[in-house]
């Protein structure tokens, strides 16, 4: 979540005349993220979240992230829909951006997370997979394999203003990692790819949200768990590794949806693919974001460094956990 695009209150107040949700009494900006514009909005009927898609979310793709999030709800998962206005309409326009007010919901993110609570995250997701096995619509990963190669391109050498030879490492790493994935080999489904700590609510060790469903695609599924594995076993500059965090993620999402040894063999390799993919759009954005935008840059370098764990001793504590 950020704040790009900037909204008046009276724009805000006209915008929720289109809803039954009562009169405004608050809005501000949620700084946290770099996809989107994101308000806070309280009214006289209640919280809400408003959100407004900026480039990197095409306009055509939200009506496949509507009807996930309905489908996943009506499942009984922890998700946020969008509400739709008086006339059945989700996806509005405010701002001269695509616009939706979504369904606000109890309860934080966690900033280090316990054992207890990466288990329940990773056992939400378990049933988020299952509950997609029947999810008809797809969707291609705008940031998977196929768009490494072009974005590290695009990166170039101002990499090298990040650290002392940068560049040339990473061309080398992107290769390697590149002509050795295999994500065809493994089961397909619909993903979050990108179920950080930040995109997971919180009680205690309940899971009371998952949110932030713009990069939701069509992957293999043991993806997404690595994804979650870079996300959630390390500190947050990816300088210190916490193995337990990463067991009890496995071992929650493994009670919730099971996973075969190969799966568990290969998730080192995804989970460097992982750590490719976000060191790469984290230099990107951190080479690219305007200077004004209400944003907080994440460091590349963080994933830089997770990318050296998960070498071939590595591999031996994820063939243990089976």
């Amino acid at each position: 979540m950020a704040v790009y695009t900037q909204v008046s209150a009276e724009a805000l107040e006209e915008f929720l005349l289109r809803y039954d949700v009562g009169e405004l009494v608050s809005a501000k900006g949620i700084a946290e993220g770099v996809e989107n514009s994101n308000y806070l909005v309280d009214t006289t009927q209640g919280r809400f979240i408003l959100t407004l898609y900026e480039k990197r979310v095409e306009a055509d793709d939200l009506p496949y992230f509507m009807a996930l999030l309905d489908h996943l709800a009506d499942r009984g998962n922890p998700v946020p829909p969008a509400i739709k206005d008086r006339t059945g309409e989700a996806i509005q326009t405010l701002e001269g951006r695509p616009a939706c007010l979504i369904r606000f919901l109890p309860g934080v993110s966690v900033s280090h997370p316990t054992a207890a609570q990466a288990e329940a995250a990773g056992a939400a997701m378990g049933r988020m997979h299952a509950s997609l096995t029947d999810f008809t619509l797809v969707r291609d990963n705008s940031m998977g394999v196929r768009t490494w190669q072009p974005l590290f391109d695009r990166c170039g050498r101002s990499l090298d203003d990040m650290a002392d030879n940068l560049h040339a490492e990473a061309g080398a790493m992107v290769d390697r990692v590149v002509r050795g994935w295999q994500g065809d080999r493994f089961p397909q489904g619909t993903i979050h790819a990108d179920l950080f700590p930040d995109n997971v609510l919180m009680r205690g060790s309940d899971v009371t949200g998952l949110i932030d469903f713009y990069f939701a695609c069509s992957d293999a599924r043991i993806y997404d768990l690595a994804v979650m594995h870079t996300a959630w076993s390390f500190d947050a500059s990816g300088t210190t590794h916490h193995p337990a965090i990463g067991e009890a993620l496995i071992r929650g999402y493994h009670r919730t949806l099971p996973l075969s040894d190969e799966e568990r063999a290969a998730l080192p390799g995804f989970a460097a693919g992982a750590c490719i993919r976000f060191f790469l759009s984290r230099a990107w954005d951190w080479l690219n974001t305007p200077a004004d935008a209400m944003v907080t840059r994440k460091d590349p370098l963080a994933y830089w460094r997770r990318l050296k764990i998960y070498d071939p001793g590595f591999v031996r504590d994820f063939k243990s956990l089976a």
